[in-house]
């Protein structure tokens, strides 16, 4: 590509080419892998471009499309798939200051794609005491275009299921990649085409999300003497329908001796966890429950001192993809997995699943709800040996009714879908008939003959020029 003349095209930007910077911005999170770190850690933009309204978005996108080159859209860079990261190099989008938080009304919010999850609570609350439904637990750092593009769900799943699903999402305006971009308004059964698209098929502009009665949650960890007395205390919790939570998360020992460092003083030896985020005023019906059940409360903020709350992290940066990063911090060879128990057998799988890989994989599920009715996902860290290894371990979990949504695979068919998502590739042919648009994550449109059955990782030749 010519840089100089793209350069000339986009005066008047911001636009970043220092090798440095520009390669800090072609990264996300995707070193939670081995495998992801071995194939991508050559990837860089040539440029990245930040545009602070959509008409300086609308000309960016122009101007690539005009020189033929790749785009790429970066929200904060907390996912960990590879989502955003330029396998084409070109030009890496950053969305960062399309941050404006407005538009507050009863049970809505209207926000740029850059503006962070905790931004927009903080505002909601402000205004009115609501806040966003579900969030991940990088809610600090994740912007909310990241979170709509390349992720699925999180804490308050448990309420309100994954982003796809209907209502999650009430409002997305999207920019086509042509000669004269178009802006168009998703709403309802459209909204299915941009969504946990890793921004291959448009690049959201503007959002519009549901919101729900905001709550100062409190934090408690419950202690069992095995995990499948944690994994059952969980779906019982989680079929509580009056005590209302917002994180039901079982981990098995040694995981939180291991890794909680800070919380260390409350924990016995082997003794396992559930994680809960409770509303305040269901407190006292969620500890009748717990006697009732024969946990035992390690820790409540409610009624803790100020001492021993100090230095805590919140409850959910100990959940979801962080119980992981947790681990990595102190163990490089840990990575993980995500799986589904499907219901209504996910306990007698989580115990079959859980018995399978002794001082191998490590259990740590996540509480949700899915078409009305509870079941959990798994994020079982896994001490790592070798991608032959990892292969097998996920092909066992399969072969035992608990599907994985493989977190070493930065396509969206690898990743989860295991199919071609029919109505985001007819989109893409729409909104980006050149296949500018994150290029490489898409199979479907890559290679349409690809055989999944081959048992081979698809390797887009962009990764090639990376290497």
């Amino acid at each position: 590509m010519d840089v100089a003349a793209l350069k000339r095209d986009l005066e008047g930007l911001k636009i970043e080419d220092n090798e440095k910077l520009v390669l800090q911005k072609s990264r996300d999170f995707y070193w939670y892998s081995p495998v992801l770190k071995q194939q991508l850690d050559g990837v860089t933009a040539d440029l990245v471009v930040t545009p602070k309204d959509e008409a300086e978005l609308i000309r960016t996108l122009a101007t690539c499309h005009k020189h033929g080159v790749a785009v790429t859209p970066r929200g904060a860079g907390t996912g960990n798939y590879g989502q955003a990261m330029p396998l084409s190099g070109g030009v890496v989008l950053n969305l960062a200051e399309m941050n404006a938080i407005g538009g507050i009304s009863t049970g809505r919010v209207v926000c740029g794609p850059g503006a962070i999850l905790a931004d927009i609570d903080r505002a909601t609350r402000t205004h009115s005491m609501q806040e966003l439904r579900m969030h991940p637990s990088t809610y600090n750092t994740a912007s909310i275009g990241g979170f709509i593009a390349g992720g699925s769900g999180g804490v308050g799943s448990i309420n309100f299921g994954g982003l796809r699903d209907f209502g999650n999402i009430l409002r997305l305006r999207v920019a086509t990649m042509e000669a004269e971009p178009r802006v168009l308004e998703l709403t309802g059964e459209d909204l299915h085409k941009v969504t946990h698209a890793y921004g291959t098929n448009g690049i959201i502009t503007e959002v519009e999300m549901p919101l729900a009665a905001s709550y100062d949650w409190v934090d408690v960890i419950v202690g069992f003497d095995s995990f499948m007395g944690a994994a059952g205390y969980g779906n019982a919790l989680a079929c509580q329908d009056g005590i209302l939570t917002k994180l039901i998360t079982p981990i098995a020992a040694p995981v939180p001796q291991l890794y909680f460092k800070r919380h260390q003083k409350f924990l016995a030896e082997g003794q396992s966890v559930c994680l809960v985020m409770v509303a305040p005023h269901s407190l006292d019906a969620f500890h009748a429950f717990t006697r009732r059940a024969g946990g035992a409360v390690l820790y409540d903020a409610a009624a803790a001192s100020e001492e021993d709350r100090k230095g805590l992290p919140p409850t959910y940066e100990l959940a979801w993809n962080h119980t992981t990063l947790r681990a990595l911090r102190i163990d490089p060879s840990i990575t993980y997995l995500q799986s589904l128990y499907p219901f209504p057998n996910q306990l007698a799988l989580v115990e079959k699943m859980d018995g399978m890989f002794p001082g191998e994989v490590f259990s740590h599920l996540e509480f949700v709800r899915l078409d009305g009715n509870i079941t959990c996902f798994g994020l079982p860290l896994v001490k790592f040996t070798s991608e032959a290894r990892l292969d097998e371990i996920v092909r066992i979990f399969e072969d035992n009714g608990c599907p994985i949504f493989n977190p070493h695979r930065y396509t969206l068919e690898e990743g989860g879908m295991k199919q071609t998502d029919a109505v985001q590739l007819a989109f893409k042919r729409e909104a980006d008939p050149q296949g500018l648009l994150n290029p490489g994550k898409m199979i479907a449109w890559d290679n349409p003959d690809y055989d999944y059955r081959s048992g081979r990782t698809f390797l887009f030749k962009g990764l090639e020029q990376a290497g």
